[in-house]
């Protein structure tokens, strides 16, 4: 689907469980998500891209290592819906062994870039919980800004997320 130097996104399938499994139940990664998802919790998600993919073309990608083939994160484009309005955003996780090693930021602005040439999107987002300052790195080194800051309720807690955009013109 998309291709950088070092990566290649693509849809996830089911024969991407295990791997998903190392990210999102992994504590460390998922942090921000107060906490590791149980098996039935990674199957949902895996089956919300799916859907994603189907209903929209877009979706969470499975990010691939051009070198060995490895599933090492996945990124992509979704639909989030934030104070009433539809926002689309770049989103991101990866494996924890493949961290500070640019594979986000390559990916996401690569998403990006297909997002404002392939959908002909005039802003794209990413919303970003106020603790997580890698996943606010990278959003910064997409060019993105922060616009506002909303708050999110997920596991019963109130968390706060900054709102990063960038516009077509400001790429």
């Amino acid at each position: 689907m998309i291709t950088t130097e070092r990566l290649f996104l693509r849809e996830m399938t089911t024969k991407d469980f295990t791997d998903l499994c190392l990210i999102l139940q992994d504590d460390k990664v998922m942090t921000a998500y107060e906490g590791a998802f149980n098996d039935t919790e990674v199957s949902d998600w895996l089956a919300k891209q799916q859907r994603n993919y189907r209903d929209h073309g877009i979706g969470l990608w499975a990010v691939i290592l051009k070198e060995n083939g490895r599933f090492i994160g996945q990124c992509g484009l979704t639909w989030q819906e934030v104070e009433g309005e539809h926002l689309l955003e770049v989103g991101y996780l990866f494996n924890a062994d493949y961290w500070h090693q640019g594979f986000a930021t390559e990916a996401a602005i690569a998403c990006k870039k297909y997002a404002f040439k392939r959908l002909g999107a005039d802003k794209v987002f990413s919303i970003i919980r106020d603790t997580n300052r890698a996943s606010q790195a990278v959003a910064l080194r997409n060019q993105m800004t922060p616009i506002k800051t909303i708050i999110k309720h997920y596991r019963q807690i109130d968390m706060p997320h900054t709102v990063y955009c960038v516009e077509k013109g400001g790429q």
